[in-house]
């Protein structure tokens, strides 16, 4: 019996630290996702873990607009990304104008894993 305990035991050591790094994972964004707004100058997403701002950062790119059925994906540029501590703020250099958007990110948190997300949000 003694031989199966030592290595359940280092079995358990390992795992532990494994279990304590969690990834961080988006726990709110303003324009949330699907979300009809009027005119955003800044977009805001939090995390749950603090994030490091040199490998993180975001991509908007307008998929539609009103009136126009062909209307091709273009990138939004122009505007300003800060982070701090778990959160990520865009300041747009303007409104928005009406149309839809898709709004990519990725953020790189202690553990050095880079995950990425994203979601649609719709401005009248």
């Amino acid at each position: 019996m003694k031989f199966l305990i030592a290595p359940l035991a280092l079995v358990a050591a390992l795992a532990a630290p494994m279990t304590a790094m969690a990834h961080p994972r988006l726990v709110s964004a303003t324009p949330a996702a699907e979300a009809t707004v009027s005119k955003p100058t800044t977009l805001s997403l939090t995390f749950s873990e603090d994030l490091v701002a040199p490998l993180s950062g975001v991509e908007l790119t307008m998929t539609g607009m009103p009136r126009m059925a062909n209307h091709k994906p273009m990138p939004v540029k122009g505007f300003e990304t800060k982070i701090s501590g778990k959160t990520m703020m865009v300041s747009l250099p303007r409104a928005l104008p009406a149309g839809t958007y898709l709004l990519s990110w990725h953020v790189v948190a202690a553990d050095q894993h880079r995950i990425e997300g994203k979601h649609s949000f719709t401005v009248k």
